[in-house]
């Protein structure tokens, strides 16, 4: 069983009439929404691919473009279905605005999609992947709107993005084999790096409703009251100030390893592992309601939480 470190801290500036705010630069929902079109253009980015590795390229091309220090951490997974090692990577984007010491920023979106439908209309056609639209692009496709707003006008801030694999490598019911790049991610250390973490995962759903997410709210509650906290101030109402899921998802690898990370996820989507997961169930403004919550957290360091 996974061990998760609960954190308790304070938000040392109301966010109500914040006299310090900075309006960051206009998230651009379209823009981003053109970002998800150009990684579902790839294909399946099944680990070990030719999609898979375009995809992680033009991510790369995008971040370096827009002045970040590109890294990834490659590793290897001994696949339990098939037998064979499938290789991983995490793209790793650096922003550094101060040479401040302080610890940077952590966000994450799974950049990989599933290698089987699930729950595809035709139970012939199971093993066939999903093109993952909402399910893995929608929030690397928020990250890449993000990284081309900084490259406009920088935040003061540093922050790290991850854009994670294998995080939906898994058959149903193997909890083990999911979220690969997060736990990979953290074993190789995070506690000493980061002040905390937001994952972004399928917020791009056309009929938005993002609830607090129950593991979030029970261990990393002043995380979560920040992000709905924003969403109020910004008049984002499809940020529904109530818990509903209980979702397995990179934070709890992230938040095992030491760092305390919440998730920002709308699990109310009817296409999810099945075929129809594709660009027409999503929406610019769904990305926008999104990246606009996220984008005034990262302009705004003086609400983050302090341990």
């Amino acid at each position: 069983m996974m061990r998760i470190m609960l954190w308790a801290f304070g938000i040392g500036i109301a966010l109500g009439g914040c006299s310090r705010s900075i309006d960051p630069p206009t998230f651009d929902g379209q823009r981003a929404f053109g970002y998800l079109r150009d990684q579902v253009a790839f294909g399946p980015r099944v680990p070990g691919t030719n999609a898979w590795a375009d995809c992680r390229q033009y991510c790369y091309d995008h971040f370096r473009a827009c002045g970040f220090e590109i890294d990834s951490l490659s590793f290897a997974f001994r696949d339990p279905y098939s037998g064979r090692d499938v290789p991983l990577v995490n793209v790793i984007a650096r922003h550094r605005s101060s040479p401040r010491n302080d610890k940077a920023l952590l966000l994450i979106a799974h950049y990989d999609s599933r290698p089987r439908t699930d729950y595809h209309s035709d139970s012939t056609r199971r093993s066939e992947p999903i093109l993952g639209a909402n399910d893995g692009a929608s929030g690397v496709a928020v990250l890449l709107e993000l990284a081309h707003l900084v490259a406009e006008r920088a935040p003061g801030c540093n922050f790290d993005i991850v854009l994670s694999d294998g995080e939906d490598w898994g058959e149903s019911g193997d909890r083990q084999y999911y979220l690969l790049g997060s736990r990979e991610l953290a074993r190789r250390g995070l506690r000493d790096r980061y002040r905390f973490g937001i994952v972004l995962d399928m917020v791009g759903d056309k009929v938005q409703q993002i609830y607090r997410e129950e593991y979030s709210e029970k261990y990393f509650k002043p995380i979560n009251d920040l992000i709905w906290g924003v969403a109020a101030r910004l008049k984002v109402a499809t940020f529904i100030d109530t818990v509903r899921h209980t979702v397995m998802d990179d934070h709890l690898e992230v938040a095992a390893g030491g760092l305390p990370t919440a998730v920002v996820i709308d699990f109310d989507f009817p296409y999810w592992h099945t075929e129809n997961d594709t660009p027409d169930k999503c929406s610019a403004e769904s990305l926008a309601n999104v990246g606009r919550v996220l984008t005034y957290i990262v302009y705004n360091e003086s609400l983050w939480p302090e341990k």
